[in-house]
């Protein structure tokens, strides 16, 4: 069976987007994207990860003033 997943870990998404683990920790940390936490697990949704990637293009990520943060709206 095809494994399809919906969501990333920290250690995935650095090596699907090149940018390194410490700057997308980083980014978690500023809130910059929203994620869901699994004990110490953290994963980012796929379309979350597009919609940060297309909103912050051009941008210097290792600068936190200079990066947009994307936000979820709560399903509540």
């Amino acid at each position: 069976m095809t494994e399809m997943k919906i969501a990333l870990s920290i250690e995935e998404v650095a090596e699907c987007t090149g940018i390194g683990r410490n700057t997308w920790r980083e980014l978690v940390k500023q809130n910059k994207l929203p994620v869901l936490k699994v004990g110490r697990k953290v994963l980012i949704k796929k379309d979350t990860l597009e919609m940060f990637m297309d909103a912050n293009e051009g941008r210097d990520l290792r600068i936190g003033d200079n990066v947009k943060a994307v936000t979820r709206k709560s399903a509540v």
